[in-house]
């Protein structure tokens, strides 16, 4: 993954800025500007239908636009992580879920257009109402795709934006397998 880099100090202008801690570090010698790019929190939602298929949401942008992913993202400052869950599927997907449940977390590299970001995925399965119609998110979301994951090898086969998600996916497969023994 290519380092984040200033060219200028944002504070002074200055060309003395400094990239420190490959990339998660910035610092001006010149007027002390001293900036983390700390890691960013991101929620991402398991959701199943009756037939037991996974929702997957086609990207419309970058990165990894036309790409598998659950719904999901970035928590908004002063926010929890279930109050993510619940406003991201609301907003992505046009549903409020009647509930939400922790699954796991797993790190990932999140590009945008030239910065990198790296984030804290955070994974929840959630239940939407008895009634619903999808509505896809406009800019975000393309369309919808239900598909069927009882192995690995489907895991492998889908086009998937994130490796979080990736990994997501086969843990939840690996539970649901031990729960059934």
């Amino acid at each position: 993954m290519k380092e984040n880099r200033f060219n200028f100090c944002p504070e002074c202008g200055g060309k003395n800025i400094q990239t420190l801690l490959n990339g998660r570090k910035w610092l001006c010698p010149d007027c002390g500007f001293d900036l983390y790019n700390n890691v960013a929190s991101a929620v991402g939602l398991l959701i199943q239908n009756s037939a037991g298929e996974v929702l997957f949401v086609k990207r419309s942008k970058d990165p990894r636009k036309g790409f598998l992913t659950v719904p999901g993202g970035f928590a908004e400052p002063d926010e929890t992580a279930e109050e993510a869950a619940f406003r991201e599927c609301k907003e992505e997907i046009g549903v409020s879920p009647v509930s939400v449940r922790y699954l796991c977390t797993f790190p990932n590299n999140y590009e945008y257009k030239t910065v990198q970001y790296k984030t804290c995925d955070m994974f929840f399965t959630a239940e939407l109402p008895e009634e619903y119609e999808l509505k896809p998110q406009v800019g975000e979301v393309d369309s919808f795709v239900w598909q069927k994951l009882e192995n690995a090898g489907d895991v492998e086969k889908c086009p998937l934006a994130f490796e979080s998600t990736k990994n997501t996916l086969l843990k939840w497969l690996e539970e649901k397998c031990q729960k059934t023994k």
